[in-house]
């Protein structure tokens, strides 16, 4: 009878060690999905950011460089009127266009265009920091994975139930490539 219970004993120590061992795989696994999940967020994000991003700066600079545009054609018109109609139209013009130019100055005293640009590289290079702290993740995850998959005696388990091994998060040679943003 003595020997029953440690047999009883023993197959119940078995189970509660394979129950253990599969239920850590799963929680392992799932923790590797939910890292790739984040990589997915913010390669979405990555992806609809910068291109808006960029598109506001080059407005912004596109602003900029039609009031200059503006102030520089209307000083050429005043200083090539013939007479006074001309002139006065010219004149007016560019009254319109140092308004334009004065209102830019009093809202931007720099003429903020370059604090765009730096907003711009701020949000490029925070981005890329998201991305990089979500595939660090996403590979600790795979490491903690691949490794319980592999060592004895989860392994067991684990070919057991057929888990598999995942894959590292690896940066392609052209992500590895500097991003270079061009206006």
């Amino acid at each position: 009878m003595a020997a029953l219970y440690v047999v009883l004993g023993i197959l119940g120590l078995l189970l509660i060690w394979v129950f253990t061992s599969y239920n850590n795989l799963v929680t392992i696994r799932n923790r590797v999905h939910e890292a790739w999940s984040e990589i997915d967020v913010q390669l979405k994000r990555r992806s609809s950011l910068i291109p808006n991003l960029v598109e506001t700066v080059k407005g912004y600079a596109k602003h900029e460089k039609e009031v200059f545009e503006n102030v520089t054609k209307a000083r050429s018109a005043l200083m090539s009127a013939g007479n006074p109609g001309e002139a006065a139209k010219a004149n007016d013009q560019l009254s319109g266009a140092l308004k334009s130019l004065f209102a830019v100055a009093e809202n931007y005293p720099t003429l903020r265009a370059s604090e765009n640009f730096k907003a711009l590289q701020d949000e490029l290079s925070d981005t890329e920091n998201k991305v990089a702290a979500a595939r660090q993740f996403y590979n600790t995850n795979v490491l903690d994975l691949n490794n319980t998959v592999q060592t004895i005696p989860s392994i067991w388990i684990a070919q057991l139930f057929g888990f598999q091994k995942a894959e590292f998060f690896q940066a392609s040679e052209e992500e590895k490539a500097d991003v270079n943003v061009k206006f």
